[in-house]
């Protein structure tokens, strides 16, 4: 009886390694990472959304772990790229902007 459970509790332990390994794999300030740049990413939006143009609410942000913040999505004049980039670039937490907007005649 003895050896079975310890037969057993092996089985077990073997099935469940291969999952605490992985586990382990992921470094714990990737976290850390995707948080800096989730807040920076919501501060750009909720400027852009403050600055009551219209076609700037639909603009897509992303951010990576340097501040380096990519602009997407379509706007309705230059005005608005160019408005749309200056608030992002006085963001707090902006290190860098790629301005990839594009032109669309309403």
């Amino acid at each position: 009886m003895k050896i079975s459970r310890i037969a057993s509790l092996v089985i077990v332990g073997a099935m469940v390694a291969p999952l605490a390994a992985h586990a382990q794999d992921k470094p714990a300030a990737n976290a850390k990472v995707w948080v800096k740049d989730s807040v920076v990413t919501t501060k750009v939006k909720a400027q852009l959304a403050a600055s009551k143009v219209s076609s700037l609410a639909t603009v897509h942000v992303d951010t990576d772990a340097n501040g380096h913040v990519q602009l997407t999505g379509k706007v309705a004049s230059q005005a608005e790229k160019d408005r749309a980039e200056s608030i992002a670039k006085a963001t707090e937490g902006v290190k860098m902007v790629d301005n990839q907007l594009t032109i669309t005649a309403k």
